[in-house]
């Protein structure tokens, strides 16, 4: 279903509603418009699927013929751009509220990375200059980013890991399961809850099952069920007892399943 954009929000008549997904084509778009003498580039999958049409576009900037560089995160790692005296780090909000909880620390990364792209032409005498569009400019994680040093902030991510028992202080098991019906994901969800249960043992925690953060991929229903164990003998223990049996069940033979230790990515 689509419809326009409403002026007020239809239940408590706020009018303070913005758009959201502006990426780079639309801002693509807006910088030709408003800077057309600048030479604006785009760099993201869709213009660069050519054969080396990376590298070509990496050049023509250092040649000078953009003065104005859109990309997503491909930009950030590995790339000399000593013209580069200014970057903006739009809608950065996405990495302070991630669901993983390597949201923050992969958030971190990003911008210190991005913000070495600044002021690297040490001929300029310019120093590089940083922004960061968010909502949440108090956020303690900007706020360390700005006021301190990277291994501070990272200090103080392992000791909130360290409080919630989370890698690398602790070790997790994903179990993902898909199906064309969303019921038969739920059906095998339940069969591995209640094996997973009945074999744990103390230590062990299971959280879920409940729908994956993407929902719906290419026509399948997702779900996920996340282990968390303070032992990695006991993790290991638990998963190999239940998967046995779960490879059994009627259900596990309807749902396309796996389970994944050490997960990087929660979704």
């Amino acid at each position: 279903h689509e419809t326009k954009k409403p002026a007020a929000c239809p239940q408590c008549g706020h009018k303070g509603l913005h758009p959201v997904g502006q990426g780079t084509e639309k801002l693509h778009e807006f910088l030709r418009a408003r800077f057309p003498a600048a030479g604006v580039a785009r760099v993201d999958r869709d213009t660069t699927r050519r054969k080396h049409a990376f590298a070509d576009m990496i050049e023509s900037v250092r040649a000078g013929k953009h003065k104005i560089l859109i990309g997503t995160q491909m930009l950030a790692k590995g790339h000399h751009l000593p013209k580069v005296g200014t970057v903006v780090i739009a809608d950065a909000d996405n990495g302070l509220y991630g669901l993983d909880f390597r949201a923050q620390e992969q958030m971190a990364q990003l911008v210190t990375q991005v913000a070495g792209r600044a002021g690297r032409g040490g001929d300029t005498g310019r120093r590089g200059k940083v922004y960061i569009q968010t909502w949440a400019p108090q956020h303690p994680l900007l706020q360390a980013l700005a006021g301190q040093s990277y291994e501070r902030l990272c200090r103080q991510l392992l000791a909130a890991r360290q409080a919630a028992a989370m890698p690398p202080f602790g070790f997790l098991a994903l179990l993902r399961a898909e199906a064309r019906k969303p019921q038969a994901a739920e059906a095998f969800m339940r069969d591995a809850y209640e094996l997973l249960a009945r074999h744990r043992r103390g230590g062990i925690e299971l959280l879920g099952p409940a729908v994956a953060p993407l929902e719906r991929k290419a026509g399948y229903h997702r779900m996920q069920l996340l282990i968390k164990s303070d032992s990695r003998p006991a993790l290991q223990k638990l998963l190999s007892a239940a998967v046995a049996e779960l490879e059994q069940r009627k259900t596990a033979r309807q749902t396309r399943w796996s389970v994944d230790v050490d997960p990087y990515h929660l979704y």
